[in-house]
């Protein structure tokens, strides 16, 4: 059977990531051409290209291509109330609940367990459908998605950084694999 290979990039940079604050559906700042150029041809074709709902997923799927498909799996986790707050004006100890139990949708959105659960499902459905994907998301999709491959527990979930237009390589040929690779 034929491997699944999957490339997670997550978006680039918002003026709100910059501010310290919760994400809402802005769109990116960044230096397009500049982007564009050292991103080009990075993958080879033919590779399907999707992309969260979100200005700022759909705004850096374009750095990989024209032809970007909206996946709904691959949206944000929602935190409701919380869009485009400023982090440190959070009641902290409201803040602390929601980071230490994943149970917690203390915004009124999506709790951690929730996304996770939603991204576990889009992963297996991927299983059946080999080649490339190509996925530009967010770093919560993204942590969420280790998490499910790695089987690890849902208390790592803080504990993984996602940087701006970095890159997961996740693989399945009967089983998920984390897969680094080496720029040379």
């Amino acid at each position: 059977m034929p491997a699944t290979r999957l490339t997670l990039i997550c978006h680039a940079l918002t003026p709100l990531q910059k501010q310290g604050r919760f994400p809402d559906d802005e769109f990116v700042t960044m230096d397009w051409q500049g982007a564009a150029l050292s991103l080009a041809g990075r993958y080879k074709q033919p590779a399907r290209l999707l992309c969260g709902p979100e200005a700022r997923t759909r705004q850096s799927a374009g750095l990989f291509g024209d032809n970007a498909q909206v996946d709904p799996a691959l949206c944000d986790l929602d935190v409701g109330a919380w869009k485009g707050q400023r982090i440190g004006q959070l009641d902290s100890e409201t803040l602390n609940t929601w980071a230490t139990d994943s149970t917690s949708a203390a915004h009124g959105g999506e709790s951690v367990d929730q996304l996770c659960r939603r991204v576990g499902q889009w992963l297996k459905s991927l299983e059946t459908h080999p080649g490339h994907v190509i996925a530009v998301t967010h770093p919560f999709v993204i942590r969420a998605a280790m998490l499910s491959v790695m089987q690890l527990p849902v208390s790592m979930f803080y504990r993984i950084d996602v940087e701006p237009l970095s890159a997961t390589e996740l693989r399945f040929n009967g089983v998920w694999r984390l897969r680094l690779e080496t720029s040379a």
